[in-house]
């Protein structure tokens, strides 16, 4: 078949609206989540810092989403973090996790109310319990985007995320975001990781409500 024949226009028939039954890899990660022995490492005047943090990560599962005839289930995502005993937010993230069923495409988006937005993505199998999306700077495939001012002074190159769901029920993940930052010769490895357990059920996607 040619490119000019193919079809992509046209949905997929019978779609199952219950999403939390199709989720696949990202069916253990459904709810809210709180993690209270976070660690960021990120860079400093004098070079890395590390702070504690605390987060509550809510993963709500939305209906199910096409592309012509790519169908996506997923997750709206929302972390907010807070440095132990404040108030105020440290660090905050919203977007969406995606799974396509029919090719296992493993998709990360989110954007940092600072400027800057991330596309990730990996492969993972409906059964995986280790699952790891990837974005590089300066591809339309995935990608990075930042305004001006992160773009000269902290310049972000990549971002890795790896998800590892535990047998208890909880979750871990860590994140490698590589950075060439304004003034030092090698790149920066600011890094992110929690454990988080369950602290409220999902709620079911509107059409299956």
């Amino acid at each position: 078949m040619s490119e000019s024949d193919r079809d992509i226009h046209s949905r997929p028939r019978d779609i199952d609206v219950d999403t939390l039954a199709n989720l696949g890899p990202l069916r253990p990660l459904a709810g809210v989540w709180r993690g209270l022995a976070g660690v960021d490492v990120n860079a400093g005047p004098a070079g890395a810092r590390t702070a504690a943090f605390e987060e509550t990560i809510e993963l709500q599962p939305i209906d199910p989403q096409t592309n012509g005839p790519q169908l996506l289930y997923g997750l709206r995502y929302h972390s907010r973090m807070t440095k132990p005993g404040e108030v105020g937010t440290y660090h905050g993230q919203v977007g969406y996790w995606l799974w396509e069923p029919a090719t296992g495409l493993l998709i990360h988006s989110f954007t940092i109310p600072r400027g800057q937005v991330v596309l990730a993505q990996g492969r993972a199998a409906a059964d995986a319990t280790v699952l790891e999306v990837s974005a590089t700077r300066g591809t339309t495939r995935d990608g990075i985007c930042s305004i001006d001012f992160l773009e000269e002074a902290f310049r972000t190159d990549s971002f890795t995320m790896t998800v590892t769901i535990h047998l208890d029920g909880s979750w871990s993940y860590y994140q490698d975001t590589v950075m060439q930052v304004l003034g030092q010769s090698e790149p920066f490895h600011h890094t992110d990781r929690n454990r988080l357990v369950r602290v409220a059920e999902p709620t079911p996607n509107p059409l299956a409500g």
